[in-house]
C-alpha cells in the first residue's frame, strides 16, 4: 500500500532573533512551534517553585517569562491567548493583543485574567500565552478637512450586520444605544489585582 506523502509546511523562512534567557527562567523550554504551520508559539510562566499564583474569579495578575529579545527593526511581537485556557478556564490575556516593540529590552510578562468562575492556578512551566511575529507598517498622518464618501459613510457598531433587505423594501436604522464608558463590568471593578512574582 502506498504512504501518502508528507505535506510540505508553506511558512516563510524564520527571522533570527536574539533571546535571553533570565536567571528566573532556567530549566525552562524557549518558546517553540508545536506544529510546521503554527502561528504562535507558546509562552511559559517563569515563576518560582511554590510561588503559585491563584486567581480568583475577575482577578488578573502579571506573570514573568523569563524572556527578553531583540526584535528585527519593522517587526513586532503579539501576545494573545491560549485557545484552550479560554475554553476550558475562562483565563484570557488581558490587553490581547499585546505589543513587544521592536526597541523593547525588557522582560516580556504576561497580563492574565481570569473570567471564568472558578480560581486558576498558574504553576512554573504552565503554558500562558502564544506569541506572534507580525511585519509593522507605519503612518504618515495628514491633516484634512474632509474625507471621501463612502457607501458605508460613518456606520459605526454593527451598522453592517443586518441581512440585505429585499428588492423594493425599505431599509430603517435604528438608533444607536450610548455606549457605557465604565472599563469592566461591575463584577470585576471591584477585585484587585495581582502582581506577585518571583525575585
Amino acid at each position: 500500500m502506498k504512504k501518502s506523502a508528507r505535506r510540505k509546511s508553506t511558512a516563510a523562512k524564520p527571522l533570527t532573533v536574539a533571546v535571553v534567557q533570565l536567571p528566573h527562567a532556567k530549566g525552562l523550554p524557549f518558546p517553540a512551534y508545536q506544529t510546521d504551520d503554527a502561528a504562535g508559539m507558546d509562552l511559559i510562566a517563569a515563576l518560582a517553585d511554590g510561588r503559585d499564583i491563584i486567581l480568583r474569579a475577575g482577578e488578573h495578575a502579571i506573570i514573568p517569562t523569563g524572556l527578553a529579545m531583540a526584535l528585527p527593526p519593522g517587526t513586532e511581537a503579539q501576545v494573545r491567548p491560549r485557545s484552550g485556557l479560554a475554553a476550558k478556564s475562562g483565563v484570557t490575556v488581558l490587553n490581547s493583543p499585546g505589543t513587544i516593540d521592536a526597541d523593547y529590552r525588557g522582560e516580556i510578562s504576561v497580563i492574565l485574567i481570569n473570567l471564568g468562575k472558578a480560581p486558576f492556578t498558574v504553576r512554573r512551566g504552565e503554558r500562558i500565552a502564544q506569541m506572534i511575529l507580525a511585519p509593522v507598517t507605519r503612518a504618515r498622518l495628514v491633516a484634512a478637512v474632509t474625507l471621501d464618501e463612502t457607501a458605508r459613510g460613518a456606520g459605526g457598531f454593527g451598522s453592517t450586520g443586518v441581512a440585505a433587505a429585499q428588492p423594493g423594501a425599505k431599509r430603517t436604522r435604528k438608533k444607536s444605544k450610548p455606549v457605557a464608558r465604565t472599563g469592566l463590568p461591575k463584577k470585576l471593578r471591584s477585585k484587585k489585582t495581582i502582581s506577585r512574582t518571583s525575585a
